[in-house]
């Protein structure tokens, strides 16, 4: 799946009918990162703060190595 390509009515259609996911450990859902699973195994990331600003969009492969690097502590700060 090539995520560049894909259609931007879609994305928008998809977009606008996302059910977005926030962490239950955040603090009431304002000050953190949303996922939306969306189809064509597309990944939506978001700011809460910033909803309306245009989501990273991710393959599902790329959205599971981001997932896994945070799991083995690769993306820490030095």
């Amino acid at each position: 799946m090539n995520k560049h390509a894909l259609d931007p009515d879609w994305v928008e259609t998809q977009l606008h009918d996302a059910r977005w996911h926030t962490s239950s450990l955040s603090s009431g859902g304002t000050n953190c990162v949303q996922i939306a699973f969306l189809d064509r195994g597309i990944v939506a990331l978001r700011d809460s703060k910033n909803p309306d600003k245009a989501p990273h969009l991710f393959t599902d492969a790329e959205y599971d190595a981001f997932i896994g690097g945070i799991e083995r502590g690769e993306l820490r700060r030095p």
